[in-house]
């Protein structure tokens, strides 16, 4: 196997596994026309994170992250899936794909039709309010954002919505973190793909998985700090490389 090329030991390793999962991260879905945010000329470029996608900020005065979330409104309501989301789902519909555990926010994965899919950083077409719980869930919201409603109010109360889309400082989801987990601890190969590895607990998952006994296969244009942690390192696109080695 030492002779083959990372692609095709992906393929081999895909062939001798039934229990695969899949971690995602930005990288996966800038081919769906959605900027990765620490990129240049991404979102955190023109927007201080600090200022406008804190937990505290967001208390503090919400019509800030929403005039943010007017420009991820119209992206993500433009947004379908790329050939990289469509080779999970394919995947998954095969039986091999026992979680999609995904950073993304953009919903993605589950329009492409993937079922399994753990979000640890929340679903950004997912809101609520703050006053009376009411949930929304769909793009009607962030077309109304798009049309210049900032901030969007509750249809019942009146009071602020906020997307479940999880903010700096704000905890991540229990019950999302409690399956990545075990799925973590269940999987015998890991595709991490599009993701810098930079931002916890996320970025541990790998390892916990390697612990686990599983294999990693990492996708991503560029480096990360846990290269040394995969089995095998891919250069390129996540919508050019999953169809290739799926």
């Amino acid at each position: 196997m030492t002779d083959l090329s990372p692609i095709e030991l992906a393929k081999e390793l895909m062939k001798s596994s039934s229990r695969i999962s899949a971690l995602t991260g930005a990288g996966i879905s800038v081919d769906s026309g959605i900027p990765d945010f620490r990129s240049e000329g991404g979102l955190w470029t023109r927007y201080d994170p600090h200022e406008y996608a804190t937990y505290e900020s967001f208390l503090d005065d919400p019509s800030k992250f929403w005039t943010m979330g007017k420009e991820l409104a119209k992206l993500f309501i433009k947004a379908i899936p790329n050939a990289g989301h469509k080779a999970l789902a394919n995947l998954e519909e095969d039986g091999r794909l026992i979680g999609i555990i995904t950073q993304n926010i953009d919903n993605l994965h589950q329009t492409a039709g993937s079922k399994k899919v753990i979000e640890i950083h929340g679903n950004y077409l997912r809101a609520f309010c703050m006053e009376c719980k009411k949930e929304y869930v769909g793009d009607s919201i962030h077309k109304r954002v798009a049309g210049g409603e900032v901030p969007p109010l509750c249809d019942d109360c009146g009071g602020v919505l906020k997307s479940e889309a999880v903010l700096f400082g704000e905890p991540l989801p229990e019950s999302a973190m409690s399956e990545a987990i075990e799925v973590c601890r269940s999987t015998d190969l890991m595709l991490v793909i599009g993701t810098s590895l930079t931002v916890y607990p996320g970025a541990y998952l790998p390892q916990l998985a390697k612990t686990s006994g599983a294999r990693i296969v990492l996708i991503n244009l560029e480096g990360t700090n846990r290269d040394h942690v995969a089995d095998v390192v891919i250069r390129g696109n996540a919508s050019e490389v999953l169809p290739s080695i799926i």
